[in-house]
């Protein structure tokens, strides 16, 4: 009888003592802190803006706030003004915005003042992007080349790490989004020590933000839908359906994303591409009316009031119109990130199928709706999970999305991303 052999299990990493982790505290809470009320600041400052532009300038012109021909005129002189930032101002606002993600590059302090001013203004002035992805980036420059003056002993890779997961955990109001990014970025990836030892000063840094954030600004991304009761058999089929359609439309987005923005680098300058730009934006929003203006997290909070007050056919018109218009913002050349827009376009499609079939409980509609879109958009998986769950706060769609992530993960792994290289050609 053969002897049996027993193969020694592989040595898990060791834990990092507390020791070796205390000194990560401080910076982690500073970067919280500091990257939390940049966010702020420039978020408060395109409102005030906003109000203007879209308030008693208007009315003193006796022009409707949201008329066509205001509209119009307000996205065309967005697009001149971000455009006069791109040229003149020193840094040219940044690296190309369609080559960008939320891992953001550290760049030099000269850059990031322009690239604030081109931030606020298109927050402003109506384009559909939100303020993730610039912000991200000069929390992360900010960080970098303060804390290598301050702590030269740190290691200079962490202070990137830690204000990416400050401005993430400020921006959704919870550390557990940038906990799960860090984390999915970690994937892969060579470590020394444990999951929790890497993401110990990142999650601090991303509480802190959080807090900061709940504390000044009182965030808050439920939309306050019905909940959800006990999930049966056609709600998983709704679920799978909504998902995957949502991930489909997503990828239309970003498989055009190449060519749309080839389309915009044949003018060659930011004074023709981002006022061009503006006038299709101008366009859509004359089809798809001020909802679909801004990045959407307010407007979604509109449509979930009340989704009794729009047809199938006006969900359908503003989930289409909002994700050509986020393509057309992207594209040509308008500082911005691509998640809020997306989950407008991912919750008005999820509203469109609980107009359509009443039977899909419109929580449910709204949580696989933006899901599958994000999944299309960002390639985030936790992330899109994250944020579906946490805008429907119903426990017991978890479950369902979960399922759902699955055939719309395999519909978009692979695919090309709605970001691209510095050649033009869209990333997998």
């Amino acid at each position: 009888m053969a002897q049996e052999t027993t193969q020694p299990s592989p040595p898990s990493a060791p834990a990092a003592p507390a020791r070796a982790l205390l000194p990560f505290i401080l910076p982690a809470v500073v970067v919280g802190v500091a990257a939390s009320l940049l966010l702020t600041a420039v978020s408060a400052a395109a409102e005030q803006l906003q109000h203007v532009l879209w308030g008693p300038l208007p009315d003193a012109l006796g022009v409707g706030r949201y008329s066509v021909l205001w509209m119009f005129v307000m996205l065309v002189a967005t697009g001149i003004a971000v455009g006069l930032v791109v040229w003149k101002v020193p840094g040219h606002a940044g690296p190309e915005p369609a080559t960008l993600a939320l891992d953001a590059p550290v760049l030099p302090p000269p850059v990031l003042p322009g690239l604030v001013l081109a931030t606020g203004l298109m927050l402003a002035g109506g384009p559909s992007l939100g303020p993730e992805n610039p912000v991200i980036a000069v929390n992360v420059g900010l960080a970098a080349w303060l804390g290598v003056r301050l702590r030269p002993r740190m290691p200079d890779t962490l202070w990137p790490v830690l204000a990416e997961a400050a401005t993430i955990g400020a921006l959704f109001g919870t550390p557990v989004a940038a906990a799960l990014v860090i984390s999915e970025a970690l994937a892969g990836r060579p470590m020394a020590g444990r999951l929790w030892d890497n993401v110990f000063a990142p999650l601090t840094a991303g509480a802190c933000g959080a807090m900061t954030t709940t504390l000044v600004s009182h965030p808050a991304l439920d939309l306050d839908l019905p909940p959800m009761g006990h999930p049966h058999a056609k709600d998983v089929l709704a679920a799978l359906v909504i998902a995957s359609a949502a991930a489909l439309l997503g990828m239309c987005a970003a498989r055009a994303f190449p060519y749309v923005h080839a389309g915009f680098r044949r003018l060659r300058h930011p004074m023709l591409m981002l006022p061009a730009g503006g006038v299709l934006l101008g366009a859509l929003a004359a089809v798809g009316g001020h909802l679909t203006l801004f990045k959407g997290l307010s407007e979604i909070g509109v449509l979930a009031r009340a989704p009794q007050d729009w047809s199938a056919g006006q969900f359908a018109t503003m989930t289409v119109v909002k994700l050509a218009a986020l393509l057309v913002a992207a594209s040509c050349g308008f500082r911005g990130g691509r998640i809020f827009p997306a989950v407008f376009a991912g919750a008005a499609l999820g509203l469109c199928a609980h107009a359509l079939v009443p039977a899909v409980h419109p929580a449910l509609g709204v949580s696989t709706g933006v899901l599958g879109m994000l999944l299309a958009i960002t390639r985030q998986g936790w992330v899109s999970l994250f944020t579906a769950a946490v805008l429907v706060a119903s426990p017991s769609i978890i479950a369902l999305l979960c399922i759902a992530s699955l055939p719309a993960w395999l519909l978009v792994t692979g695919r090309p991303q709605m970001q691209l290289r510095a050649d033009g050609t869209p990333l997998r």
